[in-house]
């Protein structure tokens, strides 16, 4: 069912401007699939979507690229637009973005695999990313700052 789901997840994404998760959950519905925000959460991050700007101005969800310029492209445009401070807690950096946009960025940190990063969690505008020590989380801090 997860393969099944995954494969309708890409087809409406590809089809439609998704912009929001809420918006997935409702096309995945109508289409017969039964899933809740947190089973379309995970999806997300296992399909590695991202949120890119479209022509039109407005956010959607897109598969990202295997080129890791691509990647970091986007994910530079997607950091530098969308969030709002970054901050610093021992060894966790905590990130705080635009409403609705902490689980796009957070896949998007996800891709990119810092090997600095032990973990990340998303809420709907803050992003918690767990590194290997406090002088890590410290330099990825400045480096993630620069972004923005």
């Amino acid at each position: 069912m997860k393969a099944l789901r995954h494969a309708k997840i890409l087809d409406i994404i590809n089809e439609y401007p998704v912009e929001t998760q809420d918006e997935l959950l409702t096309r995945l519905h109508s289409e017969g699939f039964k899933a809740t925000q947190a089973t379309i959460s995970r999806d997300i991050k296992d399909l590695r979507l991202v949120k890119t700007l479209g022509s039109d101005g407005k956010y959607r969800y897109v598969t990202a690229s295997k080129s890791s310029t691509d990647i970091s492209s986007n994910f530079s445009t997607l950091f530098g637009t969308s969030v709002s401070s970054i901050d610093l807690a021992q060894n966790i950096v905590v990130i705080k973005t635009l409403s609705g946009m902490a689980q796009a960025i957070c896949a998007a940190i996800d891709s990119i695999s810092y090997p600095s990063i032990v973990g990340t969690i998303a809420g709907d505008d803050t992003i918690f990313v767990a590194c290997r020590s406090t002088e890590l989380a410290q330099s990825l801090t400045q480096e993630l700052k620069k972004l923005i």
